[in-house]
């Protein structure tokens, strides 16, 4: 299975550069395209609703638009579950409380954004692409840095668990006999690390984020960026090339979208200042199509330029 990110400012043509590689991919390939932007308009390109589902347009194309809010809802309920499960003992500190004002946390959209991504990717043995259309630049920094930076919590919060199996292990031979079964509640203390659920759930998380940071830097994953030939798509492209280069992740193609005669000097600008910046990867340019108008009946996805052949270039084994 073939990864694939579709990134870049709002409003350059992601999502329509997006949908129109999953197209030409899926005249060979088996393809799942998946909208992870709140505005949506993945389904629009296609003229189909999706309904929050997963639709099939032809033989071998799907498409999905992720609903953020639902999978935010999804995660806390999940999450809020283990917590609950976890420290069930402690239900006397009126932990609910707490729990309720976890939906106004910084952080949750992304961690739902980063488990719908995993979720997609993990039970999309059947596709042999799957084509990412991400949200605007900031948002999208913010999830594709968590793994790495949720792994450097973890080791953290591992480092205090154990301080504290190490702590209650020195109480219970200082008192001797000491009862492990919180009375009342069922719940018996570890003081062994093998037995300890909570250091037993940091450790499994941590695997989880390791294996998702290796799937996103690994030569089965790339991203293109989406940019226009004009000064702020620029500035916004090249914040976007630093901030992949900070996280290691494979930015292998840039598409230079509505290039046309007139603006054909301020493209070779953009693009050299791109080069100046780091970019590594090559450059496509996609014009400006006369019939992209209101009213008419071309569909957006069927470009001229060969986007299938761009993007499959960017893979360092050859699919097929």
């Amino acid at each position: 299975m073939k990864i694939i990110f579709s990134t870049g400012k709002g409003g350059v043509g992601k999502s329509t550069l997006a949908a129109a590689a999953a197209w030409q991919l899926s005249r060979i390939y088996r393809v799942l395209a998946v909208s992870l932007d709140p505005a949506h308009n993945l389904g629009d390109l296609f003229n189909v609703d999706t309904g929050g589902k997963r639709r099939r347009l032809t033989k071998n194309l799907h498409i999905e638009e992720i609903d953020l809010q639902k999978l935010s809802r999804q995660y806390l309920e999940r999450e809020i579950n283990v917590l609950s499960d976890t420290y069930k003992y402690l239900r006397a500190l009126n932990l609910d409380n707490y729990f309720s004002v976890l939906k106004y946390s910084p952080g949750i959209e992304e961690y739902a954004l980063l488990t719908g991504i995993e979720n997609t990717i993990r039970d999309g043995g059947e596709y042999e692409f799957i084509l990412f259309d991400t949200p605007p630049t900031g948002l999208t920094l913010r999830f594709l840095a968590l793994p790495r930076i949720t792994i450097t919590w973890i080791d953290r919060l591992i480092e205090i668990r154990r301080k504290i199996i190490e702590k209650r292990y020195t109480i219970q031979k200082i008192r001797g006999d000491v009862r492990r079964e919180i009375p009342g509640s069922g719940t018996v203390l570890a003081y062994d690390e093998r037995d300890d659920a909570v250091l037993n759930r940091l450790r499994s998380l941590k695997d989880r984020y390791k294996n998702l940071t290796a799937t996103l830097a690994g030569p089965d994953c790339s991203i293109f960026m989406v940019f226009n030939p004009d000064i702020l798509s620029l500035k916004e492209s090249q914040r976007l090339i630093n901030g992949l280069r900070e996280l290691e992740l494979p930015l292998r193609l840039m598409i230079d979208n509505k290039v046309a005669a007139e603006n054909r000097s301020m493209a070779d600008e953009v693009e050299a200042a791109l080069c100046k910046e780091g970019a590594a990867g090559n450059f496509l340019r996609v014009s400006l199509r006369p019939f992209f108008q209101a009213g008419s009946d071309a569909c957006l996805y069927e470009l001229e330029e060969d986007i299938a052949s761009a993007v499959l270039s960017t893979f360092n084994e050859k699919t097929g």
